[in-house]
């Protein structure tokens, strides 16, 4: 029971960390007289993945190199199964053309990559600089294209944030303050996650790809959701995608480089959950590119997978007797199922785009 609230104070720790972290940095820039649109490419964008980045980095230093990468991997799939399914349920999320044509593709390519690179079970300080190069790339893109398209803000949140003057010793105290809860929140849930693993008989890349996984994605979850339910519909969904780009580039690619040793992928977190989180990425560009909606029954059916996916984790680690019968399931049931949907679905599209032409 200590264990299961020290997990749970460290996850509001880093939640919370990563809030006073973000507001400070942002009006911090203003003070100094940078642009809003700066701010929400880099301040506001690195602060969605504070908290991966915070356990990353803490677990690669304490030892535990898979679950640095297990973190990423589990959020990433965990953000677009979990976090878009239960959003689209709630309310069917539009996808704007920006994001089919552009964000997916680049979501879907850097997933591929992460597989590419640790397919030797490792990523090493030179493939973590690989993905930090690819950071600044992104971040230098995203403002050229802001600056082109003579966007002033990235989102309201930004707007509210800057709204109201605060003196620069207050900003400065939320950024140490933020930084400080994200240390120390993360040093307990690391350590409770290695103690819920031992008990268990499981990895820790287990509980990485699961609990920790889920719990460091709940601002991305909280945000989605709230604007599902505000009726921000692209938000929701642009939320995610970006968050799983950053978790790829600055998680990976700064915990890799601060990482005293290489980040270590397992037989299975390589063999198994990366690929996973490239099907599931890449699952997003015909689903998004039919109708630019994300229905309902496919944010059901994005949640059935995310249960499915669990199952099968907690299976394996557990060695359940039934676990042969449940792959079975899963690649003979499931997968076809959902391979049918999105082939009708296209064909669907296709017949009525040629309709109306």
């Amino acid at each position: 029971m200590m264990t299961w609230l020290l997990l749970a104070a460290g996850l509001v720790l880093l939640i919370v960390g990563a809030d006073l972290l973000v507001k400070g940095a942002a009006r911090l820039a203003a003070s100094f007289g940078i642009p809003t649109l700066v701010i929400g490419l880099t301040v506001v964008a690195f602060g969605t993945s504070a908290p991966e980045l915070a356990v990353s980095v803490k677990a690669a230093f304490a030892g535990e190199a898979e679950l640095a990468i297990a973190n990423v991997v589990g959020s990433n799939i965990a953000n677009i199964l979990l976090i878009l399914g239960a959003s689209a349920v709630i309310l069917p999320l539009a996808i704007s053309r920006q994001l089919i044509r552009q964000d997916v593709p680049i979501m879907v390519a850097l997933s591929a990559l992460v597989m590419w690179l640790v397919q030797d079970g490792s990523l090493d300080k030179i493939e973590a600089a690989v993905l930090a190069v690819g950071l600044l790339a992104y971040t230098w893109f995203l403002f050229w294209q802001g600056k082109k398209q003579g966007v002033e803000c990235i989102d309201e949140e930004v707007e509210e944030m800057l709204h109201q003057p605060h003196p620069a010793w207050q900003s400065a105290l939320f950024v140490v303050a933020g930084l400080a809860l994200l240390v120390y929140g993360s040093g307990l849930l690391v350590d409770s996650a290695v103690q819920l693993a031992s008990a268990w008989g499981v990895s820790e890349a287990v509980i990485g790809l699961t609990i920790v996984a889920v719990g460091t994605s709940m601002p991305e979850m909280v945000t989605s959701i709230v604007a599902a339910i505000k009726g921000e519909r692209d938000i929701a969904v642009g939320n995610v995608v970006g968050s799983n780009i950053f978790n790829i580039l600055c998680v990976l690619g700064l915990s890799g480089l601060a990482s005293p040793m290489p980040l270590l992928a397992g037989e299975q977190l390589a063999g198994i959950d990366i690929p996973v989180m490239v099907a599931v990425a890449a699952l997003c560009v015909p689903l998004f590119f039919v109708g630019a909606v994300l229905h309902r029954i496919e944010g059901a059916m994005f949640l059935v997978l995310y249960v499915a996916y669990t199952w099968y984790l907690v299976a394996v680690a557990l060695q359940k007797p039934y676990l042969a019968q449940l792959q079975d399931g899963i690649l003979y049931g499931l997968v076809p199922l959902v391979i049918a949907y999105v082939l009708v679905s296209l064909a669907w599209d296709f017949r009525k785009k040629r309709q109306s032409a």
